[in-house]
């Protein structure tokens, strides 16, 4: 299939990447956890913005998803939302907030809407959230699904491995995807699956899939920024590719800024503020070597 440029629009929305599905366009998706990185991404033209629960891993320092709160996700986006005006604006229900039934789902929903400024939520689950899903759905929130890999299942799974290998799994996740979109996803994140089946279900389900480890068959590709800017530590999953290496870049500051701090060249004269001379001479202060002069109002 030809795929062609995103015409971007102002403000992209959950309607609006089923548009560009049936138009044939490639979307992109990043996570962002913050104002700075929000902004960031926003303005660099990317269609949508995931506060993913991934901040456990990269902000937190947590060593899976499963610890991330509420109140967690709800504060990052708050604070991503201030520097997004065009991506869509999507938040993770965290681990546990959609588990003890639907009532508490849709109290944590609310939430991410109301107090975080997400324009729609995301939750892991195939069929057995469909129901979950339907019910979100029809209190005109937009939903966005999640199957494959599913990160939060991380002790359930015994790991992170690929999901839909064999022909009987692979059927389930057929069976998963379109049993969201009848509950009324308006997209769906394919998470480290084989790229076959992830085209499969790219070209059976009218709603678009968000690949991640799942191959170039998907309507859109997401990338965790930590990962794309060179900011994760420890291996990297194979679908990663790193664009930049700012934790090298950013090492190198800091340990040049350091050193000049030791060395007692930084700060400069011209990265200070000196005093107006009569106030110097009020309180009897000499500059050795060089003349008081006032400075400019």
């Amino acid at each position: 299939m030809a795929y062609l440029k995103p015409q971007r629009p102002e403000k992209v929305t959950a309607p609006s990447l089923r548009a560009s599905k049936e138009r044939g366009e490639r979307l992109v998706c990043l996570t962002a956890y913050d104002y700075t990185m929000a902004r960031i991404v926003d303005e660099a033209g990317i269609d949508i913005i995931l506060v993913g629960d991934s901040l456990g891993n990269t902000i937190l320092g947590y060593g899976n998803t499963v610890p991330v709160t509420m109140d967690q996700i709800v504060m990052h986006t708050l604070a991503v939302r201030r520097g997004t005006q065009r991506a869509l604006l999507v938040a993770d229900m965290p681990y546990g907030s959609y588990h003890t039934g639907d009532d508490d789902a849709m109290r944590n929903a609310l939430r991410l809407i109301k107090e975080g400024g997400a324009e729609a939520v995301k939750l892991e689950g195939g069929r057995k959230r469909a129901s979950l899903v339907k019910r979100l759905v029809d209190e005109e929130l937009a939903v966005m699904g999640h199957i494959g890999l599913t990160p939060q299942s991380v002790n359930k799974l015994g790991g992170y491995r690929v999901q839909g290998k064999t022909a009987e799994t692979a059927r389930q996740l057929l069976d998963d995807a379109q049993a969201l979109e009848d509950a009324g996803a308006f997209a769906i994140v394919l998470e480290v699956v084989p790229r076959e089946i992830a085209t499969l279900i790219t070209e059976q389900v009218k709603i678009p899939t968000i690949g991640i480890g799942a191959g170039a068959g998907c309507d859109i590709q997401v990338l965790v920024i930590h990962d794309l800017l060179g900011l994760s530590f420890g291996k990297q999953p194979r679908f990663v590719r790193q664009y930049a290496n700012l934790r090298e870049t950013m090492t190198d500051a800091i340990s040049r800024w350091a050193e000049d701090v030791r060395t007692e060249s930084y700060p400069s004269d011209q990265e200070s503020y000196g005093l107006p001379a009569e106030a110097a001479n009020e309180l009897n202060i000499k500059t050795p070597g060089k003349d008081i002069k006032v400075e400019k109002k």
